[in-house]
């Protein structure tokens, strides 16, 4: 897949089809758009592209209070691939950007930027300057300048009870936050995950005789906190099972930093440096604060026991493959 950033360049000779939004987890909604649009491209023979945003048009304008990230925009652009994307164009969500009028982003995005003749967008989807445009207003243009325009119906969970379960990114944050990891992967059609490179941290599993990886964070407020069975990838043919910690150590530092640590059983090689996925399987309790290092490393035993009679009883638990 080509990654292009910014505003695209006026297109004289390549049209696209093309979907747009924040793709933010690419969840089973944006994987039904993801197919629509792979399948007009294969019928138009044209190249697919989706046009997504960086930063969050909310993480712009209210970075206090902006929603966590599902994916960092390098696992986004990562699945984006797995299913078929030929292009990716990433505009900088800056002041200029947000400025741009719903005619002015279908003008320069759309028709001079992309060539685009087949488009697809959520059925709530807005753009432009104060959310302006809207499906209609799309149909509408596309008619003038001569490009199909379809709008995705909601996809409801397949673990709904109701059909009032739409699957979205909001809802994914919820059960996340819940520890309802199995319902968070329904949604998403493979286990919750988060990747980054293994970096140096400060040892202290080693002296308590739990050597951890610390797992690069792109961002400090992760969806999901506190101590799961997890699975990790990229260090070997086969996925390792492991326990991992989400959260800000409270035993042993009141920085506040939130650290991705992961104790991976019966493995001891050297990994600094290498890039893994942790797949997020089973919640098995919140973050504590205890009362000295004895403690801790007693409740870190338990954990791992936990995590290991979880694999122990799920021995034909499904996953994905790495990306």
């Amino acid at each position: 897949m080509l990654i292009y950033r910014g505003l695209p360049r006026a297109s004289a000779c390549t049209s696209h089809v093309v979907t747009i939004g924040n793709f933010d987890g690419v969840h089973l909604g944006h994987q039904a758009i993801l197919r629509q649009l792979r399948a007009a491209s294969l019928r138009l023979a044209i190249p697919s592209c989706v046009v997504s945003f960086e930063p969050h048009p909310r993480e712009f304008f209210s970075p206090h209070s902006a929603p966590t990230r599902l994916t960092s925009l390098r696992e986004k652009c990562s699945l984006l691939a797995q299913y078929g994307v030929a292009r990716a164009q990433i505009c900088r969500f800056d002041h200029a950007f947000a400025r741009l009028t719903a005619d002015e982003f279908i003008d320069r995005v759309l028709v001079r930027g992309l060539g685009t003749r087949w488009v697809m967008i959520g059925e709530d989807f807005r753009f432009g300057a104060k959310r302006s445009g809207d499906f209609a207003a799309l149909k509408a243009a596309g008619k003038l300048a001569g490009f199909e325009v379809h709008a995705m119906p909601t996809v409801v969970s397949p673990r709904a009870q109701s059909n009032s379960a739409r699957v979205s990114s909001s809802a994914l944050r919820e059960m996340l936050a819940a520890g309802e990891v199995e319902l968070a992967q329904a949604m998403l059609g493979r286990p919750y995950s988060i990747s980054g490179r293994v970096m140096h941290g400060d040892k202290i599993g080693r002296t308590l005789g739990f050597p951890t990886a610390n797992v690069q964070l792109r961002h400090q407020r992760p969806p999901a906190t506190g101590i799961y069975a997890v699975r990790v990838f990229g260090l070997g043919n086969t996925p390792l099972e492991a326990v991992a910690s989400m959260g800000i150590r409270p035993t042993v530092t009141c920085s506040g930093e939130m650290r991705l640590e992961v104790f991976i059983f019966d493995f001891s090689d050297q990994i600094y440096g290498r890039q893994v996925r942790v797949d997020f399987l089973k919640k098995l309790r919140d973050e504590e604060k205890y009362t000295d290092l004895q403690t801790l490393k007693r409740q870190i035993a338990l954990d791992c026991d936990a995590a290991r009679a979880f694999f122990a009883a799920s021995p034909t638990l499904p996953y994905s493959k790495p990306a």
